[in-house]
């Protein structure tokens, strides 16, 4: 099959459409059905045939690891783009509520947070670093600028934000309205004296 030499070139227009399609059926998938989701469902639900999620995804788990890992880069991305914002505590505690609102919601981001073992980063990958870097430069920033305490380092945070995964987890499961990253921020802000 020609499948060899094609992914050296750009797709095209209806094939990237096809995939990006492919793939928010697969998100929104993950998110309210888990990792049991099958191949034919996610196709009929995005309207095509199985072999076009084969097309663009030979296996379950690639698909779920491309849905996984963009919604990993877009943490990192939007963790970046916060560096530079003029309040930095603001920055800081929206990202940190951001991440657990979503994450929060789909068991196989959390596991990837988590590292758990259902799904966790790809040997070589520097996601994982880039998470943890993006998340200690808006925590430095935060802390220059008085609003987070300076008694917590990055390990800190990341230790907290997997806390507040299970939490919110937990409480959604029980029925309750409890927003654990509103609790957690509360206790991460600096003292006012």
């Amino acid at each position: 099959m020609g499948d060899d030499h094609s992914s050296a070139r750009p797709l095209r227009a209806d094939a990237r459409r096809n995939r990006e399609r492919v793939l928010q059926i697969a998100q929104e998938a993950l998110a309210s059905d888990g990792l049991t989701i099958s191949f034919d469902e996610i196709a009929r639900r995005a309207g095509f045939g199985v072999g076009t999620v084969y097309r663009h995804f030979p296996t379950k788990e690639a698909l779920f690891e491309a849905v996984l890992l963009g919604r990993m880069e877009r943490f990192v991305a939007d963790g970046r783009a916060l560096a530079t914002a003029e309040d930095a505590g603001k920055a800081f505690f929206g990202w940190f509520s951001q991440v657990v609102e979503q994450a929060s919601a789909n068991q196989a981001l959390c596991d990837m947070l988590e590292g758990g073992p259902m799904m966790t980063f790809r040997p070589g990958s520097t996601l994982a670093a880039d998470f943890a870097g993006a998340l200690a430069r808006l925590l430095d920033r935060a802390q220059r600028a008085g609003a987070v305490r300076r008694d917590l380092v990055a390990e800190d945070v990341l230790d907290l934000l997997r806390g507040c995964l299970v939490a919110e987890r937990r409480a959604r499961a029980r029925g309750a309205v409890v927003r654990m990253a509103d609790v957690v921020c509360d206790g991460m802000r600096a003292k006012t004296r």
